[in-house]
């Protein structure tokens, strides 16, 4: 007998390899593209005429509904099939990427990009809990190594891609073609969706808890779009009042789901699936790890361009040893969390630390007259540092989490590593260029990547409460 999932009901759903390379490369799209438009910014400023904060709202508007609606996302997959919503989010990609591409103005470019953090958040959730659901044992630690991999190397593939298609000029589209390339790719995903993805479903699929995701929105809210948007419009009273609201939100959230969860309804983060030693402690780790991720790429993006002057193309290659040595070090992670368990994050991070400290030491003595070549270095040793935790942490968080709360599990993990790179961006962002007025790009760049670098001592520290052995 098949059940409405597409599958027998006697056996589970198996993944194949180009099921997988299918999700791995509809994850790649939106994690690209919260990157891919940091080297284009300088251009679409001049091309549409705008002012700092709605270039920020450019970056940040993505961002910010991307990471409202992860959770969501993840539950509706869990009750409508992850296969079909999967293609409905890439197919409303491609066509807020395509509204994106043919913007004509600053406004109109915004609320493209807020509508395609949204259909990202459809997309994105559906990868994990698929790879949750279809496979086990150590496929699935592969799987999840993967897809952690996959994360790293588009977060800088995206920025080294954003350089070359903004110089390229590709039939004069400029910046434009940084949005419209993910048409025909998201097009390519869907159809390999269709013949080689699985669907699956929550046995039991929840309910929508609607006050839990207004709250979790609001929470999400009053902390990043202050941050995002405080500097470029000059902190008014709004932004203070919004962070101060935001402690007593997430409160509200907390017991707002606890009481759900405690009356047998269905919490949107369900505090037992926190309760996971598992789970709580991957997320403690990844909190401090991704938000300096995310203001490393965004930094450093400025800071090259706007610093040392360097085109988009010499911004994206200076970026592009650390995509080949994460790379090398997610293949070899998987093999070595089989024998050294948490260790291999802990190492990973002390190595991403050593690498920070090279890059900060190469800007101190050589700065302006630097480019790629000089960076090189200090970018290979933090990309294999990242390459190791990254991967990893993804595949602790989510090694126990059952297969029936694939979507939410895999939900909150994403909304922690998307929010954690917001966070990044506009708390290390904010503080780069808040310094680089008074005391120069040089020791502004080197300010935030130490402030990096005492976030990333607190990962290893936190590392040290992983589990022991992964599985």
């Amino acid at each position: 007998m098949r059940r409405p999932g597409g599958h027998d009901s006697t056996t589970s759903p198996v993944l194949s390899p180009l099921g997988l390379l299918t999700l791995l490369l509809g994850a790649a799209l939106p994690m690209i593209d919260f990157f891919i438009v940091n080297v284009a910014l300088p251009t679409i400023e001049r091309d549409l005429r705008t002012g700092p904060a709605l270039l920020e709202m450019v970056a940040a508007g993505y961002g910010v509904a991307y990471a409202v609606l992860l959770v969501l996302g993840g539950r509706l997959g869990d009750m409508i099939g992850r296969r079909r919503l999967f293609l409905i989010g890439t197919a409303l990609f491609a066509l807020t990427s395509l509204a994106c591409g043919l913007a004509p103005n600053a406004w109109t470019l915004v609320g493209a990009r807020v509508a395609q953090g949204a259909a990202s958040a459809l997309m994105l959730p559906q990868v994990l809990a698929t790879i949750q659901s279809t496979t086990t044992g150590a496929r699935r630690g592969r799987a999840l190594g993967l897809y952690g991999a996959t994360g790293g190397i588009a977060a800088v593939a995206g920025q080294v891609l954003g350089g070359w298609l903004v110089a390229a000029n590709l039939a004069g589209t400029g910046w434009r073609s940084i949005f419209l390339v993910n048409v025909p790719v998201a097009a390519v995903a869907m159809l390999l969706a269709l013949r080689a993805v699985p669907e699956t479903r929550s046995a039991k699929p929840a309910r929508i808890d609607g006050a839990g995701t207004v709250l979790l929105a609001a929470t999400l809210l009053a902390l990043l779009v202050p941050l995002m948007e405080g500097r470029a419009v000059g902190w008014p009273l709004w932004c203070w009042l919004l962070l101060g609201a935001a402690p007593f939100v997430a409160a509200g959230f907390w017991l707002v789901e606890r009481r759900a969860e405690a009356s047998g309804a269905d919490p949107l983060v369900p505090p037992s699936l926190l309760g996971n030693h598992g789970m709580r402690s991957g997320l403690l780790v990844a909190l401090p790890f991704f938000t300096g991720f995310g203001g490393f790429m965004f930094v450093m993006a400025v800071g090259l361009q706007q610093g040392l002057r360097l085109g988009p193309v010499a911004a994206g290659t200076a970026l592009a040893p650390m995509a080949v040595a994460f790379f090398a070090a997610s293949l070899l992670a998987p093999r070595l969390v089989v024998r050294y368990g948490r260790r291999v994050v802990t190492t990973g991070l002390t190595v991403q630390g050593v690498g920070l400290l090279v890059v900060v030491a190469t800007a101190l003595a050589l700065w302006p007259h630097m480019g790629p070549l000089e960076f090189a270095p200090g970018m290979a040793v933090l990309g294999f540092g990242q390459g190791l935790a990254m991967s990893t942490v993804f595949r602790i968080v989510l090694s126990e989490v059952p297969a029936d709360r694939a979507g939410v599990g895999s939900g909150v993990m994403v909304t922690t590593q998307q929010s954690s790179l917001a966070l990044g961006v506009a708390t290390l962002g904010t503080l780069f260029l808040s310094l680089a007025s008074s005391v120069g790009m040089r020791d502004a760049l080197v300010t935030a990547i130490l402030v990096q670098v005492a976030g990333g001592a607190a990962a290893v520290a936190l590392s040290l409460r992983l589990p022991r052995q992964v599985g």
